[in-house]
């Protein structure tokens, strides 16, 4: 049995022991003397609950004791089963880690741990009878209530429950408290109240969400392809989870994709606002400026030592930066960690953490998260920074290589559009003069992104051109390309291994069209490429019928076969790379009404306008609008194969530069390149003979034959009475050659005229 209390004769309490404390809540100092009448009106009155409203059913008894000649009277709680728990009881309230509180059904507290966890550990006593609410000091109370009546109500506990506390735990900031509701009921099932169990857990909270924070970071940040974007994740992945405002700013050198500044070299490094998030921001976006000197932003730069600083009205460094000193007070900002972002002791720039009014202060602890978070930061800027040097490289190769003003054509107006890949590409366009007034008109790509597609693209220009002299019809120009494809394909694959085309995969896509202007024709071969597109005079699109070849180096021995197609004069042809065949080119594209739109309006604005609604990958469009040859400028004479032909020939050429008016040294060449070229066919050639005679750019002769033979030039001796025609041919002309059609060939020679030399 527990003594409660002793009561001498005159009904005074002579005792009042430490379980009557703990049930009827008075103090012994306060009982002791006092009638036991009063004592229990006094108790009454001041509120005090009575301890047996969750009594465990123990039976109180009255005894007789004899102490001296006086009798007094001890008052005993009889133990039963329950009861006999109460020294396991007690050393829950008194001994367990975490505190227990009983709660009636009106949340008031009725029994308490003996020590509350606080500073001071006031003792439980004096939190009876008060609102859980009270004893907690919750961030928000009415809140945390509703959550203790939904227990009461329910029966379902909550276990577990993280709330934040407020200001009696300290000025560093408010702990963090797991709180579990259990309902309390008494053997017949009726509801007594709650008990709750909180532990302070603060520490460990703190440590869970730096590692969450940590992690986070490494998720959300990765190496990126551009600056920009890498210092928009850092300050979205920090606000609000590690402080309320984060400004990035970094060294101009970066952002140029330059190598940044050593350390300690240069005081006065100019910082670019990289990205910022929250509030405040230090200046405006974009704006380049060094730090002011005497600030923990320029001290950082020097050191590269993180700091944490205090924000107070007379902080001597916020005279230093008056622009961001008057943002930082507008916004509340208390404190904030500056951080540098660096890498082999090369300063990137730096991260300023702020936190606001409602927020807990920076501590030294904070450092560590703050510098691991820029190290990883400094590590993605940097690798972005290198590729973004890269990426210039690459699009300098790119813009270089490709033709930036096409040279003006007579018989072709040219338009292009080329949305380049951010990365750089190795997609190209070329206008090519031909002989006899004709244009070539090349579309490719190389697949693959950076400073390798360029350069590879810029190799398969080259090879292009030199073909293209050769005067070669598109489907053997095409396979000549192929050739070449291969070549630089297994020439990377045999590069040491730390070349960074060892082994790269060649993928080449190429559409190749001639248009001769006399005939009015174009004659197309494709290796890959979507097929052309025509948009007529009369409004009306289709797209070509060419059989389309394999893409250029790829195994087997597939041809490029060539398809020739009447083209009206006016009409538009277009031509494209791989990302256009979708949208654009295929007659239910969406973006197919903007291209047949260009037979009737600018093409300036159609470009404008698909590069406006154009999504993908990098992309080449090559827009040709044609024009016929005038008949003025052609002369055409069918020639006997015999001797006569050179005389015949001679004097129709002849006519014809006068009409042209063309100066008498040219005519005098034109002539007598005409009668070796005539004398050649009848000699080595068949019939029927043709002589073509043709004044744009260049002034070109041409004799066609049905033979197949190649002529070549030969150097005779000085005895020799022939074999000196082509030889002189290569003498006079500008340039020569031989174009072999389906009906034999024609050999052909250009010269220049005084108008194309002062058009030169």
């Amino acid at each position: 049995m527990d003594m409660l209390a002793l009561i001498d004769e005159r009904g005074l309490v002579v005792e009042w022991g430490r379980a009557a404390e703990e049930r009827f809540g008075g103090s012994a100092e306060d009982a002791v003397g006092q009638s036991v009448t009063a004592l229990v009106r006094e108790l009454a009155a001041a509120g005090e609950p009575r301890r047996d409203v969750v009594s465990d059913g123990a039976a109180v008894l009255v005894k007789p004791v004899l102490r001296g000649e006086s009798v007094l009277w001890q008052v005993l709680q009889e133990g039963n089963a329950l009861s006999r728990d109460g020294t396991i009881l007690t050393a829950l309230f008194s001994r367990f880690p975490v505190r227990l509180h009983v709660l009636d059904d009106q949340l008031r507290v009725v029994r308490g741990s003996t020590t509350t966890g606080t500073p001071g550990d006031a003792r439980a006593g004096h939190l009876l009878g008060r609102h859980f609410t009270e004893v907690y000091d919750l961030e928000d109370p009415e809140g945390e209530a509703a959550i203790a009546h939904g227990v009461l109500e329910s029966g379902e506990p909550v276990v577990n429950r993280l709330v934040r506390g407020g200001g009696p735990w300290g000025p560093t900031g408010r702990r963090v408290r797991s709180v579990s509701y259990f309902r309390l009921e008494d053997s017949r099932g009726d509801v007594l109240g709650l008990v709750t169990a909180e532990a302070d857990v603060t520490e460990s909270e703190k440590t869970q969400n730096r590692l969450a924070l940590l992690d986070a970071i490494r998720t959300r940040v990765v190496p990126s392809l551009t600056v920009d974007t890498v210092c928009r994740d850092v300050v979205e992945a920090t606000v609000p989870a590690f402080a309320g405002t984060a400004v990035v700013e970094l060294a101009e050198a970066v952002i140029r994709g330059e190598e940044p500044p050593l350390v300690s070299t240069d005081q006065d490094i100019p910082l670019r606002q990289a990205a910022f998030q929250g509030p405040i921001s230090p200046h405006p976006a974009g704006e380049v400026r060094p730090l002011p000197a005497g600030t923990p932003f320029s001290g950082v730069l020097t050191d590269l030592h993180p700091r944490v600083v205090r924000i107070e009205e007379d902080s001597a460094w916020l005279a230093a930066d008056p622009a961001r000193a008057d943002l930082i007070r507008r916004s509340g900002a208390h404190s904030l960690i500056v951080a540098p972002l660096a890498l082999h002791g090369r300063a990137l720039g730096v991260v300023s953490f702020y936190r606001h009014r409602l927020q807990d202060r920076f501590e030294e602890d904070d450092i560590e998260i703050a510098s691991a978070i820029c190290a990883h930061a400094a590590l993605c800027i940097d690798n972005a920074s290198r590729y973004m040097r890269e990426w210039v490289v690459a699009l300098t190769v790119q813009r270089r290589l490709l033709p930036e003003h096409p040279a003006t054509q007579h018989t072709v107006d040219i338009s292009h559009l080329h949305l380049p890949d951010p990365e750089g590409g190795g997609a190209w366009f070329d206008v090519i003069d031909l002989p006899g007034a004709r244009t070539g008109l090349i579309v490719g790509e190389v697949t693959g992104q950076g400073i390798i597609a360029a350069i590879t693209m810029g190799l398969l220009r080259t090879a292009i051109h030199t073909l293209a002299a050769l005067d070669l019809q598109p489907d053997e120009l095409l396979a000549r390309l192929s050739d070449t494809t291969v070549r630089l394909a297994t020439a990377y694959t045999a590069r040491p291994p730390e070349d960074p085309r060892h082994g790269r995969s060649l993928t080449v896509g190429c559409t190749i069209a001639v248009y001769d202007p006399v005939d009015l024709t174009v004659t197309i071969a494709c290796a890959g490429l979507p097929e052309p597109v025509a948009i007529l005079p009369d409004g009306t699109s289709a797209g070509l019928s060419v059989s389309r070849g394999p893409l250029l180096a790829e195994i087997g021995d597939a041809p490029f076969p060539a398809t020739t197609v009447d083209l009206p004069e006016g009409s538009l042809l277009a031509l494209g790379t791989a990302a256009l065949a979708d949208k654009v080119l295929a007659s239910s594209g969406p973006l197919r009404p903007l291209l047949n739109s260009a037979g009737r309006r600018p093409r300036h604005d159609v470009l404008a306008d698909i590069t406006e609604a154009f999504t993908g990958g990098e992309a080449l469009l090559l827009l040709a609008r044609t024009k016929s040859l005038s008949p003025e400028r052609i002369l055409t004479c069918d020639l006997p194969a015999e001797p006569e032909a050179a005389p015949i020939a001679r004097s129709a050429v002849r006519r014809q530069l006068d009409d042209w008016g063309v100066d008498e040294e040219t005519a005098y060449t034109t002539q007598l390149i005409v009668s070796e070229l005539v004398g050649n066919a009848v000699r080595y050639g068949a019939p029927p003979l043709r002589l073509r005679l043709i004044h744009e750019r260049m002034l070109t002769c041409e004799v066609s034959d049905s033979a197949t033979s190649s002529p070549h030039v030969k150097h005779a001796r000085t005895v020799d009475e022939s074999g000196r025609g082509l030889f002189i041919i290569a003498s006079l002309a500008e340039q020569w050659g031989t174009r072999y059609e389906e009906q034999g060939k024609s050999v052909w020679a250009e010269l220049p005229t005084e108008a194309s030399t002062t058009a030169s």
